[in-house]
């Protein structure tokens, strides 16, 4: 099966401009849309979904903390309810939204320390899921593949959710199949490296990690960074790795 791509997109909001996003539909299959709580704002989601419709993309929300200062990269201690009500919140936006340009919402992809918190926390990923199956059609759920893939397959089915799992191009994968963590050195891949780690998911499904070990990722769509000219650059180049020319 053929990876898709997807990236976070519509994350500016007012005067303040975030990404590359007319140049990165081109290349992607899926748009992250930011919902407003650490990016975004109406007027650019509307923006944004117009693109999505242009070059055929498909759409997911992306929900945050209300995080608008911190750009939703800080973890907040947030009860189950809280959780829930901000997913719902932000999803039916951004479906709402999409529907009024003839489109829907097709999955849902947490951002920044809510994701992070969805990996690390059971109780913060039931909450998510949670919120997920309670929304008024069946959507989605987006989260990294890890060796505990089977493990969050068994939880899903629990809340009658599916799940799309995600690799990611420029990050460095522990020994333990997380990423490695940004504050060490190594985490961020050079343009080389993220090349290589493409090519090597893509025809043989594995990763090598920081300490040179092989990892089996079962991943269904890969997460690419177009925030500079450089990024975009980049996503034409894994197109390129992943169709097989």
């Amino acid at each position: 099966m053929t990876l898709l791509l997807n990236c976070d997109l519509g994350e500016s909001y007012g005067s303040w401009k975030m990404g590359l996003d007319e140049d990165v539909f081109p290349h992607i299959d899926q748009a992250n849309i930011a919902c407003g709580f650490h990016g975004g704002d109406p007027v650019l989601m509307m923006k944004t979904i117009a693109l999505a419709k242009k070059y055929g993309v498909t759409i997911g929300a992306h929900p945050a903390y209300p995080d608008l200062v911190g750009f939703g990269r800080r973890s907040m201690n947030c009860s189950e309810n809280e959780i829930i009500g901000f997913m719902l919140y932000q999803m039916s936006a951004l479906d709402g939204m999409a529907h009024s340009q003839g489109l829907h919402m097709e999955y849902v992809k947490p951002h920044g320390a809510l994701y992070n918190d969805m990996m690390a926390k059971n109780e913060v990923r039931q909450s998510i899921m949670k919120a997920v199956a309670q929304f008024h059609r069946p959507v989605k759920l987006m989260l990294q593949a890890t060796p505990n893939v089977s493990e969050h397959e068994t939880e899903a089915e629990q809340f009658g959710i599916e799940l799309v799992f995600e690799a990611f191009a420029d990050r460095c994968y522990d020994d333990d199949g997380k990423l490695l963590a940004r504050s060490k050195a190594g985490a961020v891949h050079s343009k080389e490296k993220m090349l290589a780690q493409v090519k090597q998911l893509n025809e043989q499904g594995t990763i090598t990690t920081v300490g040179g070990n092989t990892l089996r990722i079962k991943a269904d769509s890969l997460c690419v960074h177009g925030d500079n000219l450089e990024g975009v650059q980049a996503i034409a180049e894994i197109k390129h790795i992943i169709q097989g020319d």
